[in-house]
């Protein structure tokens, strides 16, 4: 079971209060999740799209859509909650994978990559993924992180991203991606060990 970090309200009473009209609690609840959704789409977008766009355009996009739902949706627990919140990313920054191939024949719209996406809190974040005991990474591992990143596998970047940046629980995982827990629990061992070899070599590569 995953415990919302101390010193955060809880999800649910936030909800509430948003859906009765508190928009003090409606910039709450999304602050409140505003860097790990953030991070979420910045490692969950190719190369291309980082270069064309910020993380925080993308993840405010898919907020003012969830603001406009927020009405018609049912609390059904904090992990239900996330879930909802984290689809409507993934699912924004798939639509906008497809715009930027799209339109990849357009050079005037090639921009570089936002730094304004680089800030302490964007690296609290990352550091979970590396280890959740481990703090803050500096700049330059935050560029080496997403570099090993984008070279993983498709289905080792979501499962670790849906179990270290949206701290979904292996259940909840293991439903979403159609596995089994044991597959799961597998399937992120062997992601982070990926991980880990990259990053390494980025290293090596660097310091020669």
């Amino acid at each position: 079971m995953t415990v919302a970090p101390e010193g955060e309200r809880h999800s649910g009473d936030l909800l509430q209060a948003s859906q009765a009209g508190d928009g003090t609690a409606l910039a709450t609840l999304l602050q409140q999740h505003l860097p790990a959704l953030r991070a979420f789409a910045r490692l969950r977008m190719s190369p291309l799209l980082r270069g064309r766009e910020s993380s925080d355009d993308l993840v405010q996009s898919a907020c003012c859509a969830l603001v406009r739902s927020l009405g018609s949706f049912e609390y059904r627990g904090e992990e239900a909650f996330r879930g909802w919140l984290y689809t409507a990313v993934a699912n924004k920054v798939l639509e906008h994978e497809r715009d930027a191939r799209a339109q990849i024949r357009d050079a005037r719209r090639e921009v570089q990559g936002s730094d304004t996406d680089r800030d302490a809190a964007l690296s609290g974040v990352y550091a979970q993924v590396l280890s959740p005991s481990q703090e803050l990474i500096a700049d330059e591992r935050l560029r080496e992180l997403e570099a090993a990143f984008d070279e993983l596998p498709p289905h080792y970047r979501e499962v670790l991203t849906l179990s270290r940046v949206a701290r979904m629980s292996r259940a909840a995982i293991a439903t979403q991606l159609g596995r089994t827990e044991d597959s799961v629990r597998n399937l992120l061992t062997r992601a982070l060990a990926d991980l880990a070899l990259r990053l390494e070599q980025l290293r090596r590569e660097s310091s020669g």
